[in-house]
């Protein structure tokens, strides 16, 4: 297991938060996923914010309560011994809807002999712009931010308000617990109250993971990352994100530092692809509803991402006032890629309706409006795919005639092609369009000097999104020049089993992190042209690459393994449960 980004998460589909294996929560928006921080200890050590449990004369271990995203830290010692449960409340009410309050709960709970422990909370609103100001009321502790703008956070507990403030030492007899509120509760929390809501809580995670069906080869890390990719799903719109965190940088001290808590139309169709695998379909038809909400005219244009709350504008901006993680400066919030033009994304979102529609019973006004769509990608498509793009990677310089954008504008038009066969919409004219970007591809993109198909057009660069070919249908797994575009890929862009993303220098220089889902692209690709046991072997490596808890970053340090990159990645999970499920 790799050090550093040891953190745990827990959520409730409505926003998240860290929970360092030292008990400190150093990461939590409220009141959603996007909003600002109200602990940022991990992008600034001294003016971030945070909750922890002292621990000096502690020894300590994580893990997550089994089948849930309940987070249990126990702190132990000769003389005695304590547990730390954390977790966001998510279970139905009486009405069949979901309660998923905005807060945090956090239970002590005594093991053994008479624990010592004393808290430090410091609670810095707004990303910390400015002074956070806490007050002792008589029924809780509030934290107010009145500058610029205006928020305000709520604690309380059966520990004395003073005690918390203070960190004077407590004498833990009973269980003790913290709701950490955005809203100013109407009724007081009690810790019996907090205590029926970990038990339904727990009876959510574990009817969820109920539904996921059992594996007999790597069960534990498939129901590890489902579950992580439906913290990163967001109830109220249907978005999926593609992390839950800012600014954690792809290497440290570099400038590789993006705003991650937001829709990309690729990483949340690819979730779709694999969550659908695994028969959540709650997930699939949420994000089916956000894309069709997104795009009530017929002649809108798709952006590549978008806001949780289908935001059409992220206005990129540097909070300069934070450090960064470990001094990675700038910390960024959103994100200026929404601009990009990127063709890829309209294959991928293809795909994740033709698995809708293909997979689930849609009642028919949802058959119609996704027709639409369909039609509208194809013509994007039609008018498009020659023209060159930003690519995958979201390249900031000048656009090329990316391999893997063309591949997925053939997926677009394949897709809707077996679409228009299951509504009964025969289209010609489709079937053209297709030959003709699969010949483009296959006359354009191959270099013969190389042996492999390439970056882009005309390029002597390899990329490691071109072994998506064989996972979307494009080309057959043993297809001679697929089986060299493998091993070229493997020769020139693996160190010690872990993958580039590409080598040729990009608009920040050669990348020095291994970006985790190409490396699981990589051992899948190996599987499918029948190397087994060399794919195995590679899969089995880079999961002892995980932190703790089994949870992945985007990326993963060449030389020291260590996690870098927003945490936990949806790319890098369910590209693990894609790897994983060829095992079973």
């Amino acid at each position: 297991m790799n050090g550093n980004l040891n953190y745990g998460i827990i959520g409730n589909c409505k926003s998240a938060a860290l929970i360092n294996e030292d008990s400190s929560i150093d990461w939590l928006c409220l009141p959603q996923f996007d909003s600002a921080s109200v602990f940022a200890k991990i992008l600034d050590h001294e003016k971030g914010g945070h909750f922890k449990i002292n621990n000096a004369d502690y020894t300590l271990s994580q893990s997550y309560l089994e089948n849930s995203c309940i987070l249990r830290t126990v702190f132990e010692n000769k003389s005695s011994a304590f547990e730390v449960l954390d977790f966001m409340p998510r279970y139905k009410n009486e009405v069949q809807s979901f309660y998923t309050p905005r807060e945090v709960i956090r239970l002590i709970r005594p093991i053994k002999g008479v624990p010592k422990i004393s808290l430090d909370y410091k609670p810095k609103l707004e990303y910390a712009a400015a002074e956070t100001t806490t007050y002792i009321k008589d029924d809780f502790i509030v934290s107010v931010y009145d500058h610029d703008t205006y928020d305000s956070l709520y604690l309380y507990s059966n520990i004395s308000s003073q005690a918390i403030l203070s960190g004077t030492e407590i004498a833990l007899k009973e269980t003790a617990f913290f709701s950490i509120a955005y809203n100013e509760k109407m009724k007081l929390p009690t810790v019996e109250q907090c205590l029926l809501n970990f038990e339904r809580t727990k009876v959510y995670w574990l009817n969820w993971c109920d539904k996921t069906p059992h594996y007999t080869n790597y069960n534990e890390v498939i129901l590890r990352s489902a579950m992580t990719l439906k913290l990163l799903s967001f109830d109220k719109t249907g978005a999926i994100l593609a992390a839950a965190t800012t600014s954690l940088p792809e290497s440290i001290g570099e400038v590789r530092n993006w705003d991650y808590r937001f829709s990309w139309i690729r990483d949340s169709s690819m979730v779709i692809r694999v969550i659908s695998k695994l028969g959540h379909r709650k997930i699939v038809k949420d994000f089916i509803d956000y894309i069709i909400d997104l795009v009530p005219e017929k002649d809108e244009k798709f952006q590549i991402m978008y806001g949780i709350n289908k935001e059409k504008v992220l206005t990129e901006k540097v909070l300069s006032h934070l450090s960064g993680y470990e001094n990675s400066a700038p910390v960024r919030i959103g994100n200026a890629a929404y601009e990009q033009k990127q063709n890829d994304i309209y294959g991928i979102l293809i795909d994740a309706i033709h698995v809708e529609l293909s997979e689930f019973p849609l009642v028919y006004e949802k058959k119609e409006e996704l027709w639409s769509i369909v039609k509208n990608i194809v013509w994007i498509v039609k008018n498009n795919w020659r023209y060159p793009d930003k690519g995958i990677w979201e390249f900031r310089d000048e656009d090329k005639h990316f391999t893997f954008s063309k591949v997925l504008c053939w997926v677009a038009m394949d897709r809707a092609i077996k679409i228009a066969s299951l509504l009964g919409k025969e289209k010609p004219l489709w079937n053209e369009i297709q030959s003709e970007i699969k010949k483009d591809i296959h006359e354009k993109a191959w270099n013969e000097k190389v042996g492999s198909y390439t970056q882009y057009y005309g390029s002597d660069a390899l990329d490691a999104s071109v072994l998506l070919m064989e996972q979307y249908g494009f080309i057959d797994a043993h297809d001679e020049r697929f089986v060299k575009t493998v091993h070229a890929i493997e020769k020139e862009l693996s160190y010690e089993g872990l993958l580039f993303r590409y080598k040729n220098t990009d608009d920040f220089g050669v990348p020095s992190s291994s970006f985790t889902i190409c490396t699981f692209w990589f051992i899948n690709s190996l599987y499918k042209i029948g190397e087994v046991e060399k794919s195995r072997k590679l899969f089995d490596q880079i999961l002892e690459y995980s932190n703790h808890l089994g949870l992945f970053s985007e990326d993963l340090d060449f030389k020291t393994k260590r996690l870098l990159g927003n945490f936990p990645q949806a790319y890098s999970h369910l590209a693990l449960i894609d790897v994983a499920l060829n095992f079973n």
